[in-house]
């Protein structure tokens, strides 16, 4: 009754309540109407009609945005102290969680962005922040992504900065190479140790004249390397040349990769459509929905929540760690057909695959 009373005034004072009940929003924008207390759906873009005395309105800017974190001082694992900031891109990509959910969006987002980037900078060394510094953002992108993704938020870029370095490490890496166990013992060090200790050793020997001691210190120093990450499973090596699985050998292994607990996290059946180098299409489908997960060649049983079409080649980079599903998404090498939401859940299939090699 009131709405059409106020609906009826609107009308009968037209056009002096025009100017006050029209509201032109641009295509970057949305609208969130209140209406005596209820939420409406978004509105826009285009003219919008907003009903006097009744509504209580909102703009929500669908753009990227970006913010910093403003330089913390930080104890890092090996007692330096540093001044460490953060850039941070994201963007509304539901307007109604992110005016019902968060009242200031952006103070949230960047407190969040702040711890999170404390305590994972705490855990590692000096070195680890210097050296590490791009993977240490995609992994704070993800953290970031799964506090804030309850409020329609989403952060596509995290570049940490480092201002100062205000103290050293407290380590003294004088003494532990005075004292270090023969090199048949260096891998139980931490890298950069073992590294000057088998730098020591390789040296002493040489200047020994050892011709045999010093073949096995040269091998001391290979096995700095391994520390390195290994080479995914799924690549195999001809020479120096390694070839990419198809799309049938990336499928076969992302079916030992499968449980209840990704089912738990995931709960959605999705269909990939595949482009083929020689222009062929090609379907398979990975079902999350229910049991311990199922996946392979053919359309899925039932309708998919999500149906993805997506390169091969992209595909190989998706499914080995090397390209992110938001970013595909962004640059337009995913595209997505349904809930955008839960096709960005595959990122747990990813996390999984990774820690199954």
């Amino acid at each position: 009754i009131i709405t059409s009373l106020v609906f009826l005034l609107m009308v009968v004072t037209f056009p002096i309540s025009g100017w006050f009940a029209l509201k032109i929003v641009p295509t970057y924008e949305r609208i969130i109407i209140f209406r005596l207390g209820r939420i409406q759906v978004p509105r826009g873009p285009g003219v919008v009609l907003l009903l006097p005395f009744i509504d209580h309105w909102q703009r929500v800017d669908l753009r990227t945005r970006a913010f910093n974190v403003p330089p913390c001082k930080l104890t890092s694992k090996d007692g330096a102290i540093i001044s460490m900031g953060a850039d941070v891109q994201f963007r509304v990509w539901d307007p109604v969680l992110s005016v019902m959910m968060v009242k200031d969006l952006i103070t949230a987002t960047r407190m969040t962005a702040q711890n999170a980037m404390t305590k994972t900078l705490m855990k590692r060394s000096l070195h680890e922040i210097q050296v590490e510094k791009l993977k240490i953002g995609e992994q704070l992108l993800l953290e970031i992504n799964n506090m804030t993704k309850s409020w329609g938020l989403e952060v596509d870029r995290v570049e940490l900065i480092m201002e100062a370095v205000l103290q050293p490490p407290k380590e003294n890496l004088v003494g532990p190479l005075a004292t270090v166990p023969p090199v048949p013992g260096l891998e139980g060090l931490d890298g950069t140790i073992q590294q000057l200790a088998a730098h020591f050793f390789s040296d002493t020997l040489a200047l020994a004249g050892n011709r045999t001691s010093a073949a096995e210190a040269a091998e001391s120093v290979e096995m700095v390397n391994e520390v390195e990450p290994p080479t995914a499973l799924l690549l195999t090596a001809t020479g120096s040349a390694r070839r990419k699985p198809s799309a049938d050998e990336l499928f076969s292994a992302v079916e030992p990769v499968l449980s209840e607990a990704l089912v738990g996290q995931v709960g959605a059946s999705y269909q990939v459509n595949i482009a083929l180098p020689s222009g062929a299409w090609s379907t398979y489908f990975i079902d999350l929905s229910s049991g311990s997960g199922r996946a392979g060649c053919g359309m899925p049983d039932g309708s998919p929540d999500v149906i993805l079409e997506v390169a091969e080649k992209d595909l190989q980079d998706l499914f080995l760690g090397d390209l992110r599903p938001l970013s595909a998404y962004m640059s337009g090498r995913l595209q997505v057909k349904g809930d955008l939401h839960l096709a960005l859940k595959l990122e747990e299939l990813v996390k999984a695959m990774k820690q199954h090699r």
